[in-house]
């Protein structure tokens, strides 16, 4: 890739560049999502509706105790 200097460029040219970013970048993340669609796609063959990951049983007691600790401390 080639070094561009951007303080040489004029506004014109670097709103140009950011515009022809913006669009590059809009399709690769369109592209991107439609990858990561068709995996979800294949994935959720394996069983069931596609669900939320979840916080694994007893994370939220675990989470607790810190805080308890903490506030005993002090």
């Amino acid at each position: 890739m080639q070094k561009v200097d951007l303080d040489a460029m004029s506004i014109e040219e670097l709103a140009a560049l950011r515009d022809s970013a913006t669009v590059k970048l809009a399709e690769k993340v369109a592209a991107r999502q439609k990858e990561l669609e068709a995996e979800l796609e294949k994935l959720s063959t394996f069983g069931g509706k596609p669900r939320k990951a979840s916080a694994p049983k007893g994370a939220k007691e675990s989470a607790k105790e810190p805080k308890e600790s903490v506030a005993k401390a002090a």
